[in-house]
């Protein structure tokens, strides 16, 4: 079809917007709109980071030039595989499992496939090392819980496969996490000010072989904020529970055996929680009465079961960690960290003691 034509070029004879010759390029819709290339990328699968004026903005220029995204194209040209990896160290967790939703929403979107697999300390180092029988597969990998440390994150920078790390906070890679110490805070500010003494701590995974992981790092916030109350941690008031619900029943079994038992517990997981309340149930106590338990990640469950809990957004976590990976796929990324805000939710299982 022949276009209509003016003195000033090709027109659409149904629209007062002028129609490029061709195809309108992502080029185009950036000079529309008088943004960059990057930022109309970001606008178009929603980045948290882009500002609502400039999204609309992008839209407009969009729908103007009627705009259809190619990036299977484009992305074929390039050689990728179109394929991401997502690798953690314990798939059936609900933090892990929410965490993969909410990448793979974003993924999935932009015709992407996930490549899911388990990291233990062997193929952690395999990782590190850059194996190429893993990065033969993939566009890059999301790294979740996989406590990289310094050096890890330097042998990973070195990498040519894309990394972003979620869960831990790293300045040579690119990292999503919330401030795990704040959060703890939080939980020992509350039982502190509702007049708690006896406050006891619930963590697991001890046996991590790097110094700053989400167990010491939430452990560190609750220890300084009792010293800072003046309140002690006893060695039998902390318990391992394994980041699971047995787990967790078995810690608060150990707990309320105690000959002076602890009168709040913080958990450093929902999930242990869980299992905590069915064990001061099973003693025949009450809840947020005799015993307070507070919980960490506001769980789906946390609600409608009353658990106070420190809520991160796991989800939007892994939203953003997939918009960055294809960000860097795109050639727009930049490593940094960013973080992530934490908030407390009061509910009825945390009062004041008896």
């Amino acid at each position: 079809m022949q276009a209509l034509t003016s003195g000033e070029g090709p027109w659409d004879a149904d629209s007062d917007a002028p129609a490029l010759v061709g195809r309108a390029t992502i080029d185009d819709v950036a000079r529309e709109a008088g943004v960059s290339t990057a930022t109309v990328s970001r606008a178009l699968r929603q980045h948290p980071y882009v500002a609502e004026s400039t999204r609309q903005r992008v839209m407009t220029a969009v729908e103007r030039l009627k705009y259809v995204a190619n990036s299977n194209a484009a992305r074929l040209a390039s050689g990728q595989s179109r394929t991401v990896g997502f690798i953690a160290p314990m798939l059936t967790s609900w933090y892990t499992s929410e965490l993969m939703v909410g990448v793979e929403e974003v993924l999935t979107h932009e015709r992407f496939d996930l490549l899911i697999g388990t990291a233990n300390s062997a193929s952690r180092e395999r990782i590190f090392r850059g194996d190429a029988r893993f990065q033969q597969h993939i566009d890059g990998v999301i790294l979740v819980d996989v406590f990289c440390g310094d050096d890890g994150a330097r042998r990973l920078a070195a990498l040519d496969t894309p990394i972003v790390v979620l869960g831990e906070q790293l300045q040579r890679i690119t990292s999503v996490s919330v401030d795990n110490e704040r959060g703890a805070r939080l939980a020992a500010k509350h039982l502190i000010q509702l007049g708690h003494k006896r406050i006891a701590l619930v963590g697991g995974h001890n046996d991590l072989d790097v110094a700053k992981n989400v167990p010491t790092e939430r452990a560190k916030g609750f220890r300084d904020t009792l010293q800072a109350a003046g309140l002690r941690l006893p060695a039998a008031y902390v318990q391992d529970g394994d980041f699971t619900i047995p787990g967790g029943h078995r810690a608060m079994r150990a707990l309320l055996g105690l000959p002076k038992p602890p009168s709040a517990v913080f958990f450093m997981s929902d999930e242990m929680a869980f299992g905590a309340l069915e064990a001061v149930r099973d003693a025949g106590l009450r809840v947020g009465h005799d015993v307070s338990i507070v919980g960490f990640d506001d769980h789906p469950v946390a609600g409608p079961i009353g658990l106070t809990t420190v809520r991160q957004p796991v989800r939007e976590m892994g939203r953003l960690g997939a918009r960055l990976m294809l960000d860097t796929l795109d050639g727009f990324g930049t490593v940094r960290h960013h973080p992530m805000e934490l908030t407390l939710v009061e509910r009825i299982s945390s009062g004041r003691p008896a």
